[in-house]
């Protein structure tokens, strides 16, 4: 049970650190008023909103499961044991592809807009 737990901790830890740590667009600020800036990015953060981060996290832990299971029983091991530690890689994977999509969502709009994006 505490290897589950610690499976899980680490895997939350990820997926939180992952959307947090998210870098902000860089722009070229030359010519660029600084306040209507703001107020772009704050919309295009906005749009990046309905980006589904929950179905993809839930698939991509039925999924790690599903192949988890198989590989732990494969194995000759635990299928329920690898069925978990395969969901939380799953999820963490799929986090961390929707974070970066959620940013791929904020750079396309503010280029969108007449910004120079340097990332």
């Amino acid at each position: 049970m505490d290897i589950k737990c610690s499976i899980a901790g680490l895997a939350l830890g990820l997926l939180i650190t992952g959307c947090s740590s998210a870098p902000q667009p860089i722009i070229d600020t030359k010519g660029v008023n600084m306040s209507v800036y703001e107020q772009d990015l704050a919309e295009c953060q906005q749009y990046s909103e309905q980006v589904d981060t929950s179905s993809g996290v839930a698939k991509g832990a039925a999924a790690g499961g599903i192949v988890g299971g198989a590989a732990g029983a494969i194995g000759g091991g635990s299928g329920t044991r690898g069925a978990g530690v395969g969901a939380v890689i799953g999820a963490a994977k799929s986090g961390g592809r929707a974070a970066a999509e959620k940013q791929a969502v904020v750079k396309n709009c503010l280029r969108g807009r007449g910004y120079r994006v340097l990332n």
